[in-house]
């Protein structure tokens, strides 16, 4: 019962955390659009039914009943559809705008004194501020919760302190963890190596990192090497022999790397049969920002090879093969992980609050990475906008021409209703993915 309340409340972690970053990301549009003077008429968290709401001063703040979206309406976000006609009223959120292209007579702005404070009339730079400031709100909550996974709580590295010997050489492609007689002895084993020893040097080469001692180790099949060891508070030299062995190659992310025909790469490389522990130690406020930029270029890479990601989830799914733990996941496959990670009693708390904390981070970058898609409504589209606008602008005062009229950003929306309803069908797979075939941490 205690297993599935910690489950439960891992799944509302991150339901609460992600409405809290839409939420600060709808006020980052909205603090420097009131700034600039526009006239914002809802604030609200979520989208379809409005479940609670109040209004202060001209604003009306609200929650709705499904809280995974969020919005800002400003008047005259979208300029006159015609000459001698106001501007439309529009809301920064998707599913808002898909659904007002539907009703397109009720979007107009009501009153000069609206027109005057409508959106599109501000510089471009403003209109920019404005529809970064969301994306910006969610890159700024990214740093702030690596951050505290990072200083505060630490990670995982590896150690140059031996965590585990093997007594024989399994050849590759085995799956057991039981030695038989004709295995070779391990060279890690053999020469007297047991868990607890911390490499200090190899050949009289400081060992301070994993990555100094690897190559040593990789480069040296079958030379022996004076591997310097400290056990018990005092150092003492051992000589070991890598053994020559075929093992798999991997990329940077642990992943078996695979030829041409799906079959795994193997190479020849000096081996001891040892594995290296790990402990958790804190990171430098340095190392917080390489992180967010390298979770933000994995991510758009991701966007940019979606097409085929999409096919390898749908077949994953509905084939017989297993989803790639680093692919596509849906929002109910991330809740489902925190769950898990709550659940799991055999960790620490702080560290299953690490991992929370570290979700939740990744999400604010999806966030950031994906409102900033150049198209409208999406706030990259309207960014893209805003600057053609200003081009066209410079171009007309250069050759001395009257000011052109604003881009109208609606007629784009057609576009983006395509790519709604693609992004809707992506999210039914990832829900269906999400159900049939999990992604699992334990």
């Amino acid at each position: 019962m205690e297993t599935v309340l910690l489950y439960i409340l891992g799944i509302l972690i991150i339901l609460v955390g992600l409405a809290i970053s839409i939420g600060l990301h709808e006020v980052g549009h909205l603090v420097p659009a009131k700034k600039f003077g526009v006239k914002v008429g809802q604030y609200m968290i979520g989208f379809g039914p409005t479940i609670l709401s109040w209004r202060r001063g001209e604003t009306q703040y609200g929650i709705k009943a499904l809280p995974l979206g969020g919005y800002i309406s400003m008047a005259g976000m979208y300029p006159p559809a015609r000459p001698g006609a106001r501007g439309r009223t529009a809301t920064t959120g998707l599913f808002e705008a898909v659904v007002q292209e539907d009703n397109k007579a009720a979007v107009h702005v009501d009153t000069v004194e609206e027109e005057e404070r409508a959106f599109y009339r501000l510089p471009v730079y403003k209109r920019v501020i404005i529809m970064l400031g969301g994306p910006i709100m969610n890159l700024l909550l990214a740093i702030l919760f690596f951050g505290i996974v990072l200083c505060g709580f630490g990670i995982p590295v590896t150690t140059p302190t031996i965590g585990s010997v093997s007594e024989c050489l399994v050849p590759i492609g085995v799956e057991r963890t039981q030695c038989e007689p004709s295995d070779p002895d391990a060279p890690g084993h053999e020469a007297g190596l047991v868990p607890g020893d911390r490499i200090v040097a190899i050949d009289g080469a400081a060992i301070t990192e994993v990555a100094d001692a690897t190559p040593i180790i990789r480069d040296s099949a079958e030379k022996a090497l004076t591997v310097t060891i400290e056990r018990d508070g005092a150092e003492q030299d051992l000589t070991v022999t890598p053994a020559l062995t075929e093992r798999f190659v991997y990329d940077d992310r642990g992943r078996t790397v695979t030829d041409a025909a799906g079959d795994p790469v193997t190479e020849n490389v000096g081996f001891l049969g040892i594995g290296w522990a790990t402990e958790v130690r804190q990171q430098p406020v340095t190392a917080v920002l390489p992180m967010v930029g390298d979770t933000i270029g994995r991510l758009v890479t991701t966007i940019a090879h979606l097409p085929e990601r999409v096919v390898d989830l749908a077949v994953s799914t509905f084939g017989p093969g297993e989803r790639d733990p680093d692919g596509l996941i849906g929002v109910v496959g991330v809740g489902r992980i925190a769950g898990e990670i709550t659940s799991l009693n055999s960790i620490p708390v702080a560290d299953r609050a690490a991992s929370l904390i570290q979700l939740v981070g990744g999400l604010n970058v999806a966030l950031f990475v994906f409102n900033l898609i150049p198209l409208p409504p999406l706030d990259g589209g309207h960014v893209v906008v805003a600057l053609i606008d200003g081009v066209r602008r410079g171009f007309a005062k250069l050759f001395r021409r009257p000011a052109p009229t604003p881009i109208d950003a609606a007629k784009i929306i057609p576009v983006t209703l395509v790519v709604a309803t693609l992004l809707g069908g992506l999210t039914v797979l990832l829900l269906i993915a999400d159900i049939i075939k999990p992604i699992s941490i334990l």
